[in-house]
C-alpha cells in the first residue's frame, strides 16, 4: 500500500533543466514589465531625494531639541 502511493510520486527533475526553466521564465516575466520612462524615473528620483532630504532635517532638528532637553534634565538633577 505505502508503495503505490510512492510510485504515484512526481520525479524531481535534474537540476539544469529547473535552472533553464528558472530563466526561461524569468525571461518572460520580465517582457511583462512595464519600464518607467527616463521622465517619470528623473522625477521620481527628484522626490526621493527631496523626502530623504526633508526627513534628514526634521531628525537633525529633533535631534538637537531632544539633546537640549535632555541636558536641561540632567543638569537640573
Amino acid at each position: 500500500m505505502a508503495d503505490a502511493n510512492i510510485s504515484t510520486k512526481t520525479k524531481k527533475k535534474p537540476f539544469f533543466a529547473r535552472m533553464k526553466k528558472y530563466f526561461k521564465d524569468t525571461k518572460s516575466e520580465l517582457k511583462k514589465v512595464t519600464w518607467p520612462t527616463k521622465e517619470q524615473l528623473k522625477h521620481n528620483t527628484f522626490v526621493i531625494i527631496s523626502f530623504i532630504i526633508i526627513v534628514g532635517i526634521f531628525l537633525f532638528v529633533f535631534d538637537i531639541a531632544f539633546s537640549w532637553l535632555f541636558s536641561l534634565v540632567t543638569n537640573i538633577l
